[in-house]
């Protein structure tokens, strides 16, 4: 008795086949929390010009609209291609967005600002283009790996980047060395320069991995590194200083020191690097407020804010204590969206845009606010968690708290937490650079979240 032999199908096909017939429940979810951003935005719009004029323009609500189509293009261009990418990253970017953009633009009310002059126009003109280079970068960059071959011309893009201000005729004053100016738009070059530090950071600690784990001495309870082992985090904290020293930016110093420093610990779990880093920042701000007259400024606001002499004196507190009143005024529930009077508070756009919406939103409007922010940053470090694909665990992890450290440093600043310093809260000031940056991070979370689930055994290093 003779049996035929069994074929056996092509599992490729097979599974191939299985994913077509399985329905999109990461995408699905995605969409069903976009249509929740887009009626929250759009609520929040609509009740600041009820707040503020009484009346409702449908025209700024159609502009808004139109990102919201840009929005879900990006959906779309995720069910095709990245179908098993992260379903809370889209739509919590695009509520902070939108939430952002109401509020500038309440605050355009109040100072009766319209066309190109308005903060919001310019900032819906750079959302677009924002999202715009986010489906262009999950479009183009099928492989998210493919960035590890470029580590070191990465780390010298952000170093070029990091230069840009200096070169003349290209560099603005503006308070700090940090703008680029191209005749018809400025920009800030360290937005992006954090981004491919970012990618070099992690092409590096990919490759010096095992020299970093190296077992060193073993100090209350601690083991710390060995001082041959010291060389990177010391040179990355010099070029810290230079940014500080040479720029006058303290924030983007501390935002790439604090992105290497958890990158580290990520590579090689380490608690004594993260100790060590914490050190190096304290020294390094400490000396910097005594040798700066812009740092020691800034520390004496922060210790000293309601001191008259301070406040009325240029460079004082007056912003920070203003920004505080408007908190106070917020109290639990908020004025009501349009009811406030945020733009008391210089820069209430951008700097302080976080106290702008304590004001009309309250405590619970702010909570709800840095909720959102936890949520994105933890989704971001659940991707490096669980994959198994070492420069993709940096990046995700880098990128998911720079985006943290920002918020940290901002919110901290304007509620008297840490001293003030120049950066901008993620996807809600005003500012085209800040806002591109972030959603570029956000294209890359997706990425790497879908390489995760696809391929989790693909190791790099």
């Amino acid at each position: 008795m003779t049996t035929e032999p069994q074929i056996a199908p092509d599992t490729a096909v097979m599974r191939a086949l299985k994913r077509i017939r399985m329905p999109q429940k990461q995408r699905n979810r995605e969409l069903w929390l976009l249509l929740f951003a887009f009626v929250v935005n759009g609520a929040a719009v609509a009740l600041v010009q009820l707040g503020a004029t009484d009346a409702i323009d449908p025209s700024f609500l159609y502009y808004c609209g139109g990102l919201g189509v840009l929005a879900l293009t990006l959906h779309i261009v995720l069910r095709f291609v990245a179908r098993d990418a992260d379903p809370f990253v889209v739509p919590i970017a695009t509520l902070l967005t939108g939430l952002g953009l109401a509020m500038i633009y309440r605050i355009d009310l109040e100072l009766d600002k319209s066309g190109w002059a308005a903060a919001s126009t310019r900032q819906l003109a750079w959302a677009a283009i924002a999202i715009a280079a986010a489906v262009a970068v999950v479009l183009f960059l099928r492989n998210y790996r493919v960035l590890f071959r470029y580590t070191y011309v990465s780390g010298f893009i952000g170093v070029a980047l990091l230069l840009l201000p200096f070169v003349p005729g290209l560099g603005t004053d503006a308070n700090a060395d940090v703008w680029v100016s191209l005749g018809f738009f400025s920009f800030q070059p360290g937005e992006l320069a954090k981004i491919a530090l970012a990618i070099f950071f992690a092409g590096y600690l990919v490759r010096t991995r095992e020299s970093l784990t190296s077992v060193g001495k073993r100090f209350l309870g601690i083991t710390w590194p060995r001082a041959r082992d010291l060389g990177p985090i010391l040179v990355v904290w010099l070029v810290s200083l230079a940014i500080i020293v040479l720029q006058r930016d303290l924030g983007t110093g501390l935002l790439i020191f604090g992105m290497f420093v958890a990158m580290l610990y990520v590579a090689t779990g380490k608690t004594g690097w993260v100790l060590l880093g914490l050190g190096l920042a304290v020294a390094g701000a400490a000396a910097a407020s005594q040798v700066l007259t812009y740092v020691g400024w800034r520390f004496a606001n922060w210790l000293d804010a309601f001191n008259p002499a301070i406040i009325d004196r240029d460079g004082g507190s007056y912003q920070l204590v203003q920004g505080i009143f408007g908190l106070a005024q917020g109290g639990l529930l908020g004025t009501g969206l349009g009811r406030g009077r945020p733009s008391l508070t210089p820069l209430a756009q951008s700097d302080y845009i976080f106290p702008s919406l304590g004001e009309e939103l309250g405590l619970v409007g702010v909570f709800a606010i840095l909720c959102l922010y936890m949520v994105f940053t933890s989704r971001g470090l659940r991707v490096g968690v669980a994959g198994q694909d070492d420069f993709g665990k940096l990046l995700a992890t880098g990128l998911s708290f720079t985006i943290a450290l920002q918020v940290f440093i901002m919110v901290g600043g304007v509620t008297r937490v840490i001293p003030l310093t120049g950066l901008t809260t993620p996807f809600l000031a005003a500012g085209g650079s800040s806002l591109v940056a972030n959603w570029i991070i956000v294209a890359l979370i997706l990425r790497i979240s879908d390489a995760v689930r696809n391929q989790p055994r693909v190791v790099i290093g």
